[in-house]
C-alpha cells in the first residue's frame, strides 16, 4: 500500500514544485507557453485532487480541460508575481451609475415582449407560481434581465472561464468551489464540457446560474426528468422561482414601493439593518409616490428605505423580497431592475416618478480610496472595493451631517478629494 501510494505522493510534489518555482519566477509578457505551463501543473496538482475527491472521474476532468489555456482577457486577473489592485474600471453594469441601468430602451427591452410570453408560458409560470409563491412577472423580469429571454448569445466555454479564474482570480477560492461544482455536473451527465457555456464570469445558461447555484437550484418545469436550463424555458422558469423560494421569498408581500422621502429624513437611514414597520415610516412622512396608501398588510411589514442614488435618484421603501432579488445578483439596481421590470409587466409601461441625476463618472480607485478615508474615520462602507454599496452610501450622509454639509449620501469628486 505504502510502495503504491509513493510514486503518486512522489509525481504531486515534482508538480506543485514546477508550480511554485514558475510562481515565484513569473511569466515575461511573451512567456504564454510558460503561464500555460504553470497552469497544467495547477490542474494535476492542486484542482484534480479536489475534483477527485468530489467524485469526478479523471476521464470527465481531462475532457473538461482538454484544449483549455488561461484567458487572460477576462477582466479582474492577477498574473504570478502581481499584487492584486483595486480596478480603475468597472465592469459589471450593476456597479456602475445607477441611471445608466435604467435607460428606457434597456428596460423596455425586458417589458415589451411581456403579452407575448406570458401568455406562452401561462400555465407553466401559474403552475410555478402555486408551487413557488413567487409572482409570474418576476420570474419573466430576470429571465428577460439574465439572457433576454433565452435570446441572448453565451459565447465563452465555462471551463476556460472558472479554470482561468479559479487560478488567477483575485477571487480565487470563489471560483475554485464553482470549478469544481461545474466538474460535478459534468461528471452526473448534466451536460457536456463543451457544450458548457458561460458568460464572462462563469455563469450558465437562460438564468445565468453558476454552477453551485445550479447544483442546488436548478429545476424540472417540464417533466422530463432534467433541469437543462440552456435549452429549456419551463425549466429556466422553475429554476428562477425555485432560487427566489429558497432563499425565503416572502409570500404575499410586494418587492417594494417608490416614495418621497421628506427632506428632514437623512438618507442615512438606509439598509436592511434599519428597518421598521412601514407604518412608522409613513408617520415620519413618507409617501408612495402613486398617493396611494400602502396596503394594509404591508403597513404591518418591516420595510426599508433604499436610495441607490442618495438624493440624486429616485427612493424606495422596499420589503424582504427586495433582498431575496438581491441575493440572485449582488447589486441594489440589479435588484430593482427586476422590481421594477415586474411592476411594469404586471401592471403596465410607467417609468419611475423620479429621477436619475447626473451622478458617477469617479473611477473605481477613486471610490475605493474615498472609501479608506471613512474607514479611518471609524465609519463601516463595507470593504473598500470600489462600489458605493448601502453601507459606503450611508456613511458619506453621515460624514456629511457630522460636517454640517447638506446629505446626498452618494460619491463625488469633491467628497473623493476631501477624504482621500
Amino acid at each position: 500500500m505504502i510502495d503504491g501510494l509513493w510514486p503518486a505522493l512522489h509525481r504531486a510534489f515534482s508538480a506543485s514544485a514546477i508550480l511554485l518555482s514558475l510562481v515565484i519566477a513569473g511569466p515575461s509578457p511573451s512567456s504564454a507557453a510558460s503561464l500555460n505551463q504553470q497552469f497544467r501543473a495547477w490542474l494535476d496538482a492542486d484542482l484534480w485532487p479536489s475534483a477527485k475527491a468530489s467524485g469526478v472521474s479523471r476521464k470527465t476532468f481531462d475532457a473538461a480541460f482538454a484544449g483549455i489555456s488561461p484567458n487572460l482577457d477576462l477582466p479582474d486577473l492577477v498574473l504570478p508575481g502581481e499584487q492584486p489592485a483595486t480596478p480603475k474600471t468597472q465592469h459589471q453594469a450593476e456597479f456602475r451609475s445607477p441611471g445608466n441601468y435604467f435607460a428606457e430602451n434597456t428596460v423596455r427591452g425586458v417589458t415589451a415582449a411581456r403579452r407575448n410570453r406570458a401568455a406562452r408560458y401561462g400555465e407553466t409560470l401559474a403552475a410555478i407560481e402555486r408551487n413557488t409563491g413567487v409572482p409570474a412577472g418576476i420570474v419573466l423580469a430576470i429571465w428577460g434581465r439574465e439572457s433576454g429571454f433565452g435570446n441572448a448569445k453565451i459565447p465563452h466555454d465555462a471551463f476556460e472561464v472558472l479554470g482561468t479564474k479559479a487560478f488567477l482570480a483575485t477571487r480565487k477560492e470563489m471560483f475554485r468551489e464553482e470549478v469544481l461544482a461545474a466538474l460535478v455536473m459534468a461528471e452526473r451527465g448534466r451536460i457536456a464540457p463543451r457544450s458548457m457555456k458561460s458568460s464572462w464570469a462563469g455563469a450558465l445558461g437562460q438564468p445565468q446560474f453558476m454552477p453551485t447555484s445550479y447544483l442546488k437550484f436548478a429545476a424540472d418545469g417540464d417533466g422530463d426528468g432534467r433541469a437543462d436550463i440552456w435549452n429549456s424555458e419551463a425549466d429556466t422558469l422553475a429554476s428562477i422561482a425555485n432560487y427566489l423560494k429558497a432563499h425565503g421569498w416572502v409570500i404575499g408581500r410586494d418587492w417594494g414601493f417608490e416614495v418621497t422621502v421628506p427632506s428632514g429624513i437623512s438618507c442615512a437611514l438606509e439598509g436592511p439593518d434599519r428597518g421598521r414597520k412601514i407604518s412608522e415610516w409613513v408617520a415620519m412622512g413618507v409617501e408612495r409616490v402613486s398617493g396611494k396608501p400602502f396596503p394594509a398588510h404591508e403597513l404591518r411589514g418591516e420595510g426599508y428605505l433604499m436610495m441607490p442614488a442618495g438624493r440624486h435618484g429616485p427612493a424606495f421603501v422596499v420589503t424582504p423580497n427586495f433582498y431575496v432579488l438581491k441575493d440572485y445578483n449582488e447589486s441594489d439596481v440589479y435588484a430593482l431592475f427586476v422590481g421594477h421590470a415586474a411592476d411594469r409587466i404586471a401592471y403596465g409601461d410607467r417609468g419611475f416618478a423620479g429621477s436619475w441625476g447626473k451622478v458617477g463618472g469617479l473611477d473605481r480607485s477613486d471610490v475605493a480610496a474615498l472609501q479608506r478615508g471613512l474607514e479611518r474615520l471609524g465609519h463601516d462602507v463595507g470593504g473598500a472595493d470600489g462600489l458605493a454599496g448601502f453601507k459606503t452610501r450611508r456613511s458619506i450622509g453621515e460624514w456629511q451631517e457630522k460636517n454640517g454639509l447638506k446629505p446626498t449620501c452618494f460619491p463625488d469628486a469633491s467628497l473623493a478629494k476631501a477624504l482621500r
